[in-house]
């Protein structure tokens, strides 16, 4: 497996945080974190800026989800059909409804699914 590196995300204009079981030094503007998620985007909501980009498998959505912490979703498909792997999402997380937003498809075959989550009220 290929580990990635501090320049994979890292352009040098933007804070890049890397969620890891493994302690590592940050290298330039990234930071390895290995920290509670949900604390990490709570700070970041709190601060001024922008959009926080979060690439993740299902126990960072499953946290994210259970704190209320995910405003829009982009769900990439891959035109691979595995035998086995890890699920996208996992139980114990809240039923969220969602609103398609945009679609976008790739000459790959990949098409992604950009998706916003409707409030309580809609």
């Amino acid at each position: 497996m290929k580990e990635v590196g501090p320049n994979h995300y890292d352009n040098g204009t933007r804070d890049v945080y890397v969620i890891t079981r493994t302690k590592r030094p940050k290298t330039g503007k990234t930071t390895f974190y290995t920290g509670n998620v949900a604390k990490l985007i709570k700070q970041l909501k709190s601060e001024k800026g922008k959009n926080i980009y979060c690439d993740g498998g299902a126990e960072i959505i499953n946290e994210l989800s259970k704190n209320d912490l995910i405003d829009e979703m982009i769900i990439s498909i891959i035109p691979i059909l595995v035998g086995n792997g890890i699920r996208l999402f996992q139980d114990g997380r809240p039923q969220q409804h969602l609103e398609l937003i945009d679609t976008k498809t790739f000459d790959t075959e990949l098409i992604q699914l950009h998706y916003r989550r409707k409030s309580n009220k809609d």
